[in-house]
Order: C-alpha cells, then sequence, then structure tokens
C-alpha cells in the first residue's frame, strides 16, 4: 500500500558523511546516516505513543503527527548545527509505492528500520528544487488533509499599545521638529527626524543607527533594574 512521507537528506563535505530523515503518514520517523555509497546505519525508527497506546485519553486528542514533525524539524537543526549544511536531498514530500513496515504494539512500541523506504525516498525526491523544509511539511500535512496554514497568509507581529509621553513625540518628531532635554543640564541630547545627538556643553556627538539601539538597550536595563519594588 502506497505511503505518503516528507524527508530530507544533509551532508557534511568535511566528513564525507550523510544522513537522511524520512517521516511516514503514520508518524514513524526513520533515520539512516552513514558514508556515502556505503550501506547507512539505520537506528530503530521512532514511533509515536499513540500509535502504541491508542486507549489513553490524551492520545484520542493529540494527532500522531504533532510530535514526529516537531522532532522532524529540530533533527534538522541539530544536524545542521552539526557541520551537515550540504542539502544533498532538499526537503520534499513524496508519495511511495512502498508498504511500511507494521508497528509492533506493546508496552514498547516499535518499527523495524526500513532501508527499501528510505532508498524509495531518495529515488522519487526531486534533487533540484530550493523548497524549505517548513514548506515541505505544508505539502505533507496538505496531502494527508491535516490543516495548515495558508502560504500566502504573512505573519505579522502585533503592535504593542505606546505610552502617551512617547506618542506626543512621535507627533512632535513626525511634524519636523526637534526634542531636546532641558537647557539647564550641562550634558544633554537632542533628537531630531534625522539624528540623535549627545552634547557637552558647545560640543555634541551624534549617533548613527547601531549606537542608539545600544543606547536604548542600555537605559532599558538600567531602568529595569532600578526599577522600585511594587507595593
Amino acid at each position: 500500500m502506497p505511503t505518503t512521507v516528507v524527508g530530507f537528506q544533509l551532508g557534511n563535505d568535511d566528513k564525507h558523511r550523510q544522513v537522511t530523515v524520512v517521516l511516514t503518514a503514520t508518524g514513524v520517523l526513520h533515520r539512516a546516516h552513514g558514508a556515502p555509497g556505503r550501506l547507512p546505519r539505520m537506528p530503530r525508527p521512532d514511533v509515536p505513543f499513540q500509535l502504541t497506546h491508542p486507549d489513553r485519553g490524551w492520545a484520542k486528542t493529540e494527532s500522531p503527527l504533532a510530535r514526529p514533525i516537531l522532532s522532524l524539524r529540530e533533527l534538522h537543526t541539530s544536524w545542521t548545527k552539526k557541520g551537515y549544511t550540504h542539502p544533498l536531498v532538499p526537503p520534499a514530500c513524496v508519495r511511495l509505492d512502498v508498504e511500511e513496515h507494521p508497528v509492533v504494539k506493546g508496552q514498547y512500541g516499535t518499527a523495524r528500520p526500513h532501508p527499501e523506504l528510505a532508498r524509495a525516498f531518495l529515488s522519487a525526491a526531486p534533487s533540484n528544487t530550493q523548497q524549505s523544509l517548513d514548506e515541505a511539511i505544508h505539502d505533507f500535512r496538505t496531502a494527508l488533509g491535516l490543516p495548515t496554514r495558508p502560504k500566502s497568509v504573512l505573519w505579522r507581529p502585533r503592535r504593542s499599545p505606546v505610552p502617551p509621553r512617547t506618542e506626543a513625540m512621535l507627533r512632535t518628531l513626525a511634524h519636523g521638529s526637534q526634542i531636546n532635554s532641558p537647557q539647564r543640564l550641562a550634558v544633554g541630547w537632542s533628537v531630531s527626524p534625522q539624528a540623535v545627538t549627545l552634547r557637552v556643553g558647545r560640543t555634541g556627538e551624534t549617533l548613527d543607527r547601531p549606537a542608539v539601539l545600544e543606547l536604548q538597550a542600555a537605559l532599558t536595563a538600567w531602568l529595569r533594574l532600578t526599577q522600585p519594588p511594587s507595593p
């Protein structure tokens, strides 16, 4: 019976090693790693707890693919950090004419390593795409009829409310006016729409944007550190 899978293959050019990770529609996560041209080492696949304990209450409400998809992402990140940065087979979702090995149910549900499935994935997955892992997982979830976030929807952070004092200063700058520190101070500052300037007496120094951001972070840290304890 054909199965739908999502996976990738990464290579480490310095060590001449490669790793293949494949997640099946049932939630079984297969891994294979070793040197190119040799039989890869395949540890025991990871099996979702829901497959072996379907009678558990929480297993009936949580998708058996939720945790395996998270593990797939984590493996991609961890192997990349280990130097496996060459995408030999970019992330892809493909349908394979391979029947999955059945999961042995019990206290420790297990599945046998499946070299044929890994080889079938490498043969079927396109090697000339630039698809990201997120895109491949989206295709995988779509193929299985699982809920997905539309690709056309861009996530934007929600703007936090601005304090009234800051809002008033923002209007001042928007109208092209400058904000100055009290003139009685020997050391002061001025903020215009174009620049931030620190002054000592008649001498001034203009800060670039990175310097302003660093100053803002330092001032925020100081304000938090010296904040009076709440009653």
